[in-house]
């Protein structure tokens, strides 16, 4: 299901913005002019055996030491390539909403982007971003929310 649709039909407020080709997240920062600490950042990872999808700010990254601690998995990694176009069949590799639910994934948000009032995110292509409340993201995502991330 397009993000898009999911939003409308879950009546959230929510605002798409069209934008120059940003295939990261700080690009998307960049072309948004927004803070990096206020774009949900979406990094799919195995965690003994099973598919997760770590939601964090654009302006940090995934330490695995406290993913693998935080979820009570002894090895945690990337997914590769191949992997994400077969989890999100329905969007660009690297602009992965931060909806794990949808694909069937566990959810889980670093505790910085759970202080964002407002988060931005990919809307599944390089030119289009989705903004709208972080309470209303969580309440929708249901996300476990912990601190994994690492400036």
């Amino acid at each position: 299901m397009k993000i898009e649709k999911f939003l409308k039909k879950a009546g959230v407020a929510f605002e798409t913005h069209r934008h120059p080709k940003a295939f990261t997240a700080q690009e998307l920062a960049h072309e948004e002019h927004v803070t990096g600490h206020a774009v949900a950042k979406s990094v799919a990872v195995h965690a003994d055996g099973r598919n997760v999808l770590c939601v964090l700010p654009a302006s940090c990254r995934v330490d695995f030491t406290k993913l693998s601690g935080a979820l009570g998995a002894t090895k945690c990694g990337l997914v590769s390539e191949d992997e994400l176009t077969e989890l999100f069949p329905d969007v660009k590799v690297g602009a992965e909403p931060p909806f794990g639910s949808l694909y069937g994934l566990e959810t889980v948000v670093d505790e910085r982007l759970a202080q964002c009032e407002c988060i931005t995110f990919s809307a599944g292509t390089y030119r289009k971003a989705i903004r709208m409340s972080y309470a209303e993201y969580a309440r929708l995502a249901e996300p476990k929310v912990f601190d994994f991330a690492a400036s």
